[in-house]
Protein backbone atom coordinates (compact mmCIF):
# COMPACT_ATOMS: atom_id res chain seq x y z
CA UNK A 1 0.00 0.00 0.00
CA UNK A 2 2.15 3.31 -1.37
CA UNK A 3 -0.41 5.30 0.42
CA UNK A 4 0.44 4.48 4.05
CA UNK A 5 4.37 3.89 3.38
CA UNK A 6 4.31 7.85 1.32
CA UNK A 7 2.06 9.31 4.46
CA UNK A 8 4.18 7.68 6.84
CA UNK A 9 7.54 8.78 5.29
CA UNK A 10 6.20 12.12 5.34
CA UNK A 11 5.13 11.97 9.02
CA UNK A 12 7.93 10.55 9.87
CA UNK A 13 10.17 13.82 7.71
CA UNK A 14 7.82 16.39 9.06
CA UNK A 15 8.27 15.30 12.91
CA UNK A 16 11.85 14.78 12.24
CA UNK A 17 12.44 18.32 10.72
CA UNK A 18 10.37 19.83 13.55
CA UNK A 19 12.33 18.40 16.54
CA UNK A 20 15.82 18.68 14.81
CA UNK A 21 15.51 22.34 14.28
CA UNK A 22 14.39 22.94 16.99
CA UNK A 23 10.80 24.72 16.43
CA UNK A 24 8.85 22.22 18.62
CA UNK A 25 9.96 19.55 21.35
CA UNK A 26 10.25 15.99 20.02
CA UNK A 27 6.97 15.55 22.08
CA UNK A 28 4.88 18.12 19.75
CA UNK A 29 6.91 17.31 16.43
CA UNK A 30 5.88 13.61 17.10
CA UNK A 31 2.16 14.99 17.69
CA UNK A 32 2.62 16.92 14.30
CA UNK A 33 4.14 13.68 12.42
CA UNK A 34 1.30 11.32 13.38
CA UNK A 35 -1.29 14.23 12.69
CA UNK A 36 0.18 14.87 9.01
CA UNK A 37 0.16 10.92 8.46
CA UNK A 38 -3.28 10.98 9.95
CA UNK A 39 -4.73 13.98 7.85
CA UNK A 40 -2.30 12.36 4.41
CA UNK A 41 -4.69 9.21 5.24
CA UNK A 42 -7.31 10.85 5.24
CA UNK A 43 -7.43 12.75 2.05
CA UNK A 44 -5.40 10.12 -0.64
CA UNK A 45 -8.08 7.54 0.39
CA UNK A 46 -11.26 9.78 -0.38
CA UNK A 47 -9.11 10.64 -3.68
CA UNK A 48 -8.28 6.97 -3.89
CA UNK A 49 -11.78 5.83 -3.19
CA UNK A 50 -13.46 8.61 -5.17
CA UNK A 51 -11.74 7.07 -8.26
CA UNK A 52 -12.48 3.54 -7.41
CA UNK A 53 -16.30 4.23 -7.41
CA UNK A 54 -16.54 5.66 -10.01
CA UNK A 55 -13.85 2.83 -12.13
CA UNK A 56 -16.74 0.55 -10.16
CA UNK A 57 -19.56 2.17 -11.87
CA UNK A 58 -18.52 1.99 -15.16
CA UNK A 59 -18.58 -2.07 -14.37
CA UNK A 60 -21.90 -1.78 -12.89
CA UNK A 61 -23.18 -0.14 -15.79
CA UNK A 62 -22.33 -2.32 -18.54
CA UNK A 63 -24.31 -5.30 -16.25
CA UNK A 64 -27.12 -2.95 -16.18
CA UNK A 65 -28.12 -2.22 -19.79
CA UNK A 66 -27.06 -5.53 -20.69
CA UNK A 67 -29.87 -6.96 -18.24
CA UNK A 68 -32.08 -3.98 -19.47
CA UNK A 69 -31.58 -4.81 -23.38
CA UNK A 70 -32.31 -8.55 -21.93
CA UNK A 71 -35.11 -7.52 -20.32
CA UNK A 72 -36.86 -6.32 -22.78
CA UNK A 73 -36.12 -8.85 -25.31
CA UNK A 74 -38.06 -11.29 -23.30
CA UNK A 75 -40.69 -9.11 -22.85
CA UNK A 76 -41.05 -9.14 -26.77
CA UNK A 77 -41.49 -12.58 -26.72
CA UNK A 78 -43.81 -13.14 -23.95
CA UNK A 79 -45.82 -11.36 -26.33
CA UNK A 80 -44.75 -12.75 -29.41
CA UNK A 81 -43.24 -16.10 -28.64
CA UNK A 82 -39.92 -16.86 -30.46
CA UNK A 83 -39.77 -20.23 -33.07
CA UNK A 84 -38.08 -22.46 -30.44
CA UNK A 85 -38.22 -21.85 -27.16
CA UNK A 86 -34.55 -24.13 -26.97
CA UNK A 87 -33.06 -21.07 -29.60
CA UNK A 88 -34.40 -17.95 -27.55
CA UNK A 89 -32.56 -19.77 -24.43
CA UNK A 90 -29.64 -19.66 -26.69
CA UNK A 91 -29.83 -16.26 -27.58
CA UNK A 92 -30.42 -14.97 -24.08
CA UNK A 93 -27.19 -17.07 -22.92
CA UNK A 94 -25.52 -15.54 -25.92
CA UNK A 95 -26.42 -11.90 -25.29
CA UNK A 96 -25.34 -12.31 -21.52
CA UNK A 97 -22.10 -13.21 -22.29
CA UNK A 98 -21.12 -10.38 -24.64
CA UNK A 99 -21.89 -7.78 -21.75
CA UNK A 100 -20.06 -9.89 -18.90
CA UNK A 101 -17.40 -10.24 -21.13
CA UNK A 102 -17.44 -6.51 -21.62
CA UNK A 103 -18.12 -5.80 -17.82
CA UNK A 104 -14.71 -8.35 -17.50
CA UNK A 105 -12.97 -5.81 -19.52
CA UNK A 106 -13.92 -2.70 -18.12
CA UNK A 107 -12.72 -4.52 -14.66
CA UNK A 108 -9.28 -5.16 -15.76
CA UNK A 109 -8.82 -0.89 -14.92
CA UNK A 110 -9.08 -1.54 -11.34
CA UNK A 111 -5.67 -3.27 -11.04
CA UNK A 112 -4.07 0.28 -11.39
CA UNK A 113 -5.20 0.99 -7.73
CA UNK A 114 -3.99 -1.91 -6.18
CA UNK A 115 -0.65 -0.58 -4.98
CA UNK A 116 -3.06 2.41 -3.32
CA UNK A 117 -6.02 1.21 -1.99
CA UNK A 118 -5.78 -1.82 0.92
CA UNK A 119 -7.94 -5.07 -0.07
CA UNK A 120 -7.74 -3.86 -3.73
CA UNK A 121 -7.10 -6.97 -5.10
CA UNK A 122 -10.00 -9.25 -3.25
CA UNK A 123 -12.52 -6.20 -3.86
CA UNK A 124 -11.44 -7.32 -7.41
CA UNK A 125 -11.46 -10.78 -7.45
CA UNK A 126 -14.76 -11.17 -5.23
CA UNK A 127 -16.26 -8.76 -8.44
CA UNK A 128 -14.77 -11.19 -10.69
CA UNK A 129 -16.08 -13.84 -9.16
CA UNK A 130 -19.64 -12.84 -9.25
CA UNK A 131 -18.97 -12.02 -13.45
CA UNK A 132 -17.14 -15.65 -13.92
CA UNK A 133 -20.13 -17.45 -12.16
CA UNK A 134 -22.51 -15.57 -14.46
CA UNK A 135 -20.83 -17.20 -17.13
CA UNK A 136 -20.32 -20.33 -15.45
CA UNK A 137 -16.77 -20.29 -15.80
CA UNK A 138 -15.93 -22.54 -12.74
CA UNK A 139 -12.44 -23.00 -13.15
CA UNK A 140 -11.73 -19.00 -12.63
CA UNK A 141 -14.22 -18.67 -10.24
CA UNK A 142 -12.66 -21.53 -7.84
CA UNK A 143 -9.09 -20.02 -8.92
CA UNK A 144 -9.91 -16.63 -7.20
CA UNK A 145 -12.11 -17.94 -4.61
CA UNK A 146 -9.49 -18.48 -1.91
CA UNK A 147 -8.67 -14.38 -2.17
CA UNK A 148 -12.57 -13.47 -2.39
CA UNK A 149 -14.05 -11.18 0.34
CA UNK A 150 -16.89 -13.33 1.81
CA UNK A 151 -19.01 -10.38 3.67
CA UNK A 152 -22.39 -10.67 1.97
CA UNK A 153 -25.05 -13.54 1.98
CA UNK A 154 -24.66 -13.73 -1.70
CA UNK A 155 -20.92 -14.84 -2.67
CA UNK A 156 -21.93 -17.03 1.04
CA UNK A 157 -24.22 -18.38 -1.68
CA UNK A 158 -21.94 -18.82 -4.70
CA UNK A 159 -19.48 -20.12 -2.23
CA UNK A 160 -21.78 -22.60 -0.93
CA UNK A 161 -23.00 -23.48 -4.38
CA UNK A 162 -19.92 -24.39 -5.42
CA UNK A 163 -19.04 -26.78 -2.55
CA UNK A 164 -21.90 -29.04 -3.04
CA UNK A 165 -21.40 -28.93 -7.01
CA UNK A 166 -17.73 -30.17 -6.23
CA UNK A 167 -19.18 -32.16 -3.09
CA UNK A 168 -17.02 -30.72 -0.67
CA UNK A 169 -17.06 -30.86 2.79
CA UNK A 170 -17.53 -28.50 5.92
CA UNK A 171 -20.54 -26.60 4.14
CA UNK A 172 -22.57 -26.69 7.17
CA UNK A 173 -19.28 -24.78 8.74
CA UNK A 174 -19.69 -22.08 6.06
CA UNK A 175 -23.25 -21.57 6.67
CA UNK A 176 -23.08 -21.24 10.29
CA UNK A 177 -21.02 -18.33 9.77
CA UNK A 178 -22.23 -16.72 7.51
CA UNK A 179 -25.71 -17.02 8.46
CA UNK A 180 -24.76 -15.71 12.42
CA UNK A 181 -23.78 -12.23 11.35
CA UNK A 182 -27.30 -11.68 9.49
CA UNK A 183 -29.56 -9.13 10.15
CA UNK A 184 -33.27 -9.83 10.99
CA UNK A 185 -34.55 -10.36 7.37
CA UNK A 186 -31.88 -11.13 5.74
CA UNK A 187 -30.54 -14.59 4.33
CA UNK A 188 -33.41 -16.16 2.85
CA UNK A 189 -31.24 -17.29 -0.48
CA UNK A 190 -28.83 -19.10 2.00
CA UNK A 191 -31.15 -20.43 4.37
CA UNK A 192 -33.30 -21.57 0.87
CA UNK A 193 -30.05 -23.09 -0.43
CA UNK A 194 -28.67 -24.42 2.74
CA UNK A 195 -32.33 -26.71 2.99
CA UNK A 196 -32.45 -27.56 -0.52
CA UNK A 197 -28.44 -28.94 -0.12
CA UNK A 198 -29.76 -30.78 3.24
CA UNK A 199 -33.34 -31.99 0.78
CA UNK A 200 -30.92 -33.10 -1.31
CA UNK A 201 -29.12 -35.34 0.89
CA UNK A 202 -32.26 -36.91 2.50
CA UNK A 203 -31.84 -35.31 5.64
CA UNK A 204 -35.56 -34.06 5.80
CA UNK A 205 -35.53 -33.30 9.30
CA UNK A 206 -32.03 -31.06 9.31
CA UNK A 207 -33.64 -28.64 6.12
CA UNK A 208 -37.08 -28.49 8.80
CA UNK A 209 -34.67 -27.51 11.58
CA UNK A 210 -32.76 -24.86 9.42
CA UNK A 211 -35.98 -23.43 7.62
CA UNK A 212 -37.52 -22.92 11.53
CA UNK A 213 -34.94 -20.81 12.25
CA UNK A 214 -35.16 -19.21 9.43
CA UNK A 215 -38.80 -18.31 10.23
CA UNK A 216 -37.52 -17.11 13.40
CA UNK A 217 -35.37 -14.58 11.52
CA UNK A 218 -37.68 -13.26 8.43
CA UNK A 219 -40.87 -13.22 6.90
CA UNK A 220 -40.63 -15.18 3.80
CA UNK A 221 -43.05 -16.74 1.43
CA UNK A 222 -41.32 -19.26 0.19
CA UNK A 223 -39.39 -20.10 3.19
CA UNK A 224 -42.59 -20.38 5.14
CA UNK A 225 -43.96 -22.73 2.29
CA UNK A 226 -41.45 -24.76 2.28
CA UNK A 227 -41.51 -25.57 5.85
CA UNK A 228 -44.75 -26.31 6.26
CA UNK A 229 -44.19 -28.98 3.17
CA UNK A 230 -41.90 -30.36 5.08
CA UNK A 231 -43.66 -30.59 8.36
CA UNK A 232 -46.27 -32.20 6.76
CA UNK A 233 -44.50 -34.72 4.67
CA UNK A 234 -44.95 -33.00 1.09
CA UNK A 235 -40.97 -33.06 -0.08
CA UNK A 236 -42.05 -33.45 -3.31
CA UNK A 237 -43.62 -29.95 -3.04
CA UNK A 238 -40.78 -28.24 -1.63
CA UNK A 239 -39.52 -25.41 -3.91
CA UNK A 240 -36.93 -22.27 -4.10
CA UNK A 241 -38.89 -21.04 -7.25
CA UNK A 242 -40.21 -18.57 -4.88
CA UNK A 243 -36.83 -16.89 -4.96
CA UNK A 244 -36.90 -16.21 -8.28
CA UNK A 245 -33.44 -14.90 -10.45
CA UNK A 246 -31.49 -15.09 -7.63
CA UNK A 247 -31.81 -18.57 -7.06
CA UNK A 248 -31.63 -19.60 -10.65
CA UNK A 249 -28.42 -17.78 -10.67
CA UNK A 250 -26.71 -20.17 -8.62
CA UNK A 251 -27.08 -22.72 -11.60
CA UNK A 252 -28.53 -25.18 -9.05
CA UNK A 253 -31.90 -25.63 -10.98
CA UNK A 254 -33.22 -24.69 -14.48
CA UNK A 255 -36.49 -22.58 -14.87
CA UNK A 256 -39.34 -24.01 -16.36
CA UNK A 257 -39.85 -21.66 -19.25
CA UNK A 258 -43.51 -20.54 -20.30
CA UNK A 259 -44.20 -19.00 -23.13
CA UNK A 260 -47.16 -17.03 -23.57
CA UNK A 261 -49.49 -18.26 -26.64
CA UNK A 262 -50.37 -15.60 -29.10
CA UNK A 263 -53.52 -14.82 -29.61
CA UNK A 264 -55.57 -14.24 -33.01
CA UNK A 265 -58.98 -12.45 -33.03
CA UNK A 266 -61.56 -15.14 -34.12
CA UNK A 267 -61.77 -14.90 -38.05
CA UNK A 268 -65.12 -14.59 -40.28
CA UNK A 269 -65.71 -17.84 -42.20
Amino acid sequence: MLTILINAVIGMLLSAALGMTQTANWGWATFWGVLAFVAGQAGTGFLIQKRIKNDMGAVQKILEDGQKRLQFKMNQWQMRPPGSIKQAQQEIERDQRTFVERALEESKGLERYNRWAPLMGRQIATMRIQLYWMLKDFKNVDELMPKALIVDPLMAAIKIARMFMKKEAGIDKVFAKHTARLRYGQGALLYGLYSWILVQNKDLDGAHKVLIRACENMENDTIKKNREHLANNRVGHFSNAGLGDEWYALHLEQPKVKMQRQRYPDRPF
